[in-house]
């Protein structure tokens, strides 16, 4: 999905970002979105993923990242990369990047006026870690490390929106 989607003024919108768009964004973006289609609020939040740099534009993820959260019941393999663009700035209510690399970078691009949608996905919860660590060179035990911060942070960011945008009554 591109940032020329028109979304509903009621859809709460999250995009994940990490560096090219082929590992840790597509993995949060979906475990949130599973975690929303748990919950019935397919309805009310939305979430996509992107990447701050464009050399993986129309990749699909990592055959590492998309075999490791499918062992954990995720589907990421039909998500292809696209890059950040201007109107995700407006359009999307949470902008949560993996690491301080990628927060700068979407500080860089972003108007004042949508800076405050900015932050790190592990300020929802990280384990003891403050980013999400690249899992590119890691091996298997990065990816794992990955979903495991991805499902933390997700079930803690996704209670943190049903509150303060009191969906309680429409989801489980």
């Amino acid at each position: 999905m591109t940032g020329k989607y028109q979304f509903s003024p009621s859809i709460i919108r999250v995009l994940m970002v990490c560096l090219g768009n082929i590992c840790r964004s597509p993995t949060a973006h979906g475990i949130l979105e599973k975690q929303i289609n748990n919950n019935n609020l397919k309805n009310y939040i939305y979430v996509d993923s992107a990447g701050t740099g464009d050399w993986h534009i129309g990749e699909s993820p990592d055959k590492r990242a998309v075999e490791a959260a499918a062992e954990r019941g995720f589907q990421i393999a039909n998500y292809r990369a696209r890059q950040v663009c201007s109107s995700d700035f407006k359009d999307y209510d949470y902008i949560l990047a993996m690491d301080y690399a990628n927060l700068r970078d979407l500080k860089k691009q972003c108007p004042a006026a949508y800076k405050r949608k900015l932050q790190l996905l592990l300020d929802y919860g990280g384990g003891g870690h403050d980013t999400v660590p690249d899992p590119y060179y890691s091996g298997d035990k990065g990816f794992e490390l990955v979903l495991d911060l991805l499902e933390e942070s997700c079930t803690r960011l996704l209670q943190h929106i049903k509150e303060r945008h009191s969906l309680g009554e429409y989801g489980r």
